[in-house]
């Protein structure tokens, strides 16, 4: 079991997937005890002075001026958790809250929050006993961060709220923690607030869609490649002369992967010196580096975004070495709203010019002599042509979902805040915009390997070879129509995992 470690100074973007799709044990630096153990003496001492200070010694939001007498303040930190857990709808998936919950020890352990350490123990304590809180997806504006959904993680600790069961169902926190051998926690002045004023949810979800988004970039040159093969298309408009003039990093790397990954092909072959053969590819074809390359250089941009924000103080108010404690606006989500806003629309496009290959690839007028939609008998089979279906819907909901969310503020809390980040919107329908182009992209490899059994005796690249060898037991030959859906779903699976891609870079060397 693989371990990480929360320093002072963070944790990198490996840590949140080890911990968050993996097993791994969280443990918490000896010297982020001491951060932390710092910070709530500053806060204690505040305490003493009884001077008012937000989130210490006062209310929340719109009554931020509401002075809370010294004998109220621990029952304030519960109260704000338990109003504060209002989110409705299905629970956000184990591997969101899990991220979400280690990101938070990660702000605590900044040493600027004011909590003693017990408290971040208490959530790695969750963590490593694989205890899930219950996460309703509505409920986040990206305001001050993540209230509501931070506020259900919270509210486990106190032994109230609901828990992820193995099988996806709600069970009772307090059972789920006498279960796991803990006990709940009784806040303190400022730990309530300090639970849940972040952007670790967002941060999260934007964490895993770069991991996702870095994948299925790279395996869009794949199933682009295996199209262009597969349609007797050309090679020569990616080699890297034609992309040092233009030149978008993103850009040269994938014209460089498709380069690489049409070579030792039989069927490229057949065809490089025919004088009939057409001047022009079709821009599906012959743009596809232009298109993925620059959702390469938007997931970079989106990276530099996760990277600052992974290094950052998002609490509020916070606790300065100097001992003051100062409210801030650290907490708003416009960064990473913007981020995974621009990558969803990044990655949408992605997916529809993979639709526009599948498309000529079925369509027997531009597809160069492959049969009616892929099928050997057209007519009374119909091949892969409601396949092309189910993608064109799927490309017509990335359209919605990548319209923005985070122009779309809604005031709240007696106007007190009054713009609003949407992040939590933007960055949970990034996951859905990604999980649908791992869908399009399966159905483009499907499609590509149709057409290269279709070229036999023709032998196809070391890519298509892989492919063939990864979905053709699943495929079976060209022939007679058969139950679809199960066969999409294979070529999901294998377009989602690590196996095609290592068969190929076997062959031809890492893709970049």
């Amino acid at each position: 079991m693989s371990i990480v470690t929360v320093q002072p100074t963070g944790i990198l973007p490996a840590d949140v997937l080890a911990v968050a799709r993996g097993s791994a044990r969280v443990v918490l630096a000896p010297s982020t005890m001491d951060a932390m153990v710092s910070s709530r003496s500053i806060v204690d001492r505040i305490e003493a002075a009884g001077r008012p200070v937000y989130g210490v010694s006062t209310g929340f939001g719109a009554l931020a001026n509401t002075f809370v007498a010294p004998e109220r303040r621990a029952e304030l930190q519960h109260a704000l958790i338990r109003s504060h857990a209002a989110g409705v709808g299905a629970p956000m998936p184990r591997e969101v809250v899990r991220a979400m919950m280690l990101l938070r020890v990660r702000s605590l352990a900044l040493g600027h929050s004011g909590v003693r350490p017990l408290v971040a123990e208490a959530l790695v304590d969750l963590l490593n006993h694989d205890v899930t809180p219950w996460v309703p997806e509505h409920g986040s504006l990206g305001a001050s961060g993540d209230l509501a959904p931070l506020a259900h993680c919270a509210l486990v600790l106190l032994g109230e709220g609901w828990v992820l069961g193995p099988a996806g169902e709600r069970i009772d926190a307090a059972d789920a923690l006498r279960g796991a051998g803990l006990t709940p926690v009784e806040l303190a002045a400022k730990e309530g607030l300090a639970l849940i004023n972040g952007t670790d949810g967002m941060l999260g979800m934007l964490l895993l869609a770069i991991n996702d988004a870095a994948h299925l970039f790279t395996m869009a040159d794949v199933t682009a490649a295996l199209a262009i093969e597969a349609m007797l298309g050309s090679e020569r408009p990616f080699l890297p002369e034609l992309h040092a003039i233009r030149p978008h990093p993103g850009q040269s790397v994938s014209a460089a992967n498709i380069h690489r990954l049409l070579q030792k092909s039989a069927v490229m072959d057949s065809h490089r010196d025919d004088l009939a053969h057409a001047v022009q590819d079709a821009y599906s074809m012959r743009c596809a580096p232009q298109v993925a390359g620059a959702a390469r250089d938007t997931l970079d941009f989106v990276r530099t975004v996760a990277d600052r924000e992974l290094v950052s103080v998002v609490d509020n108010p916070v606790v300065l070495p100097d001992g003051r404690v100062e409210s801030t606006g650290n907490f708003h989500g416009a960064p990473l709203g913007f981020a995974a806003d621009f990558l969803a629309i990044a990655a949408a496009e992605v997916g529809a010019i993979s639709e526009r290959r599948v498309d000529r690839l079925l369509d027997v007028t531009r597809s160069r002599e492959l049969p009616a939609f892929l099928s050997p008998d057209a007519g009374v089979n119909s091949g892969l042509m409601i396949a092309q279906y189910t993608a064109a819907g799927i490309v017509a909901e990335n359209r919605r979902l990548a319209a923005p969310a985070s122009v779309d503020s809604l005031p709240t809390s007696g106007m007190q805040e009054d713009h609003v980040s949407m992040g939590w919107a933007a960055t949970k329908k990034l996951l859905t915009v990604l999980d649908n182009l791992t869908s399009l992209l399966a159905v483009e490899l499907l499609a590509a390997v149709r057409g290269l059994q279709l070229r036999a005796p023709l032998t196809p690249s070391p890519a298509g070879r892989a492919a063939l060898a990864a979905l053709g037991e699943a495929a079976g030959e060209p022939g007679p129509d058969v139950f679809l859906a199960p066969l999409m779903e294979a070529a999901r699976a294998v377009l989602a995992g690590p196996d095609l891609r290592a068969a190929i870079e076997r062959e031809i060397g890492p893709l970049g």
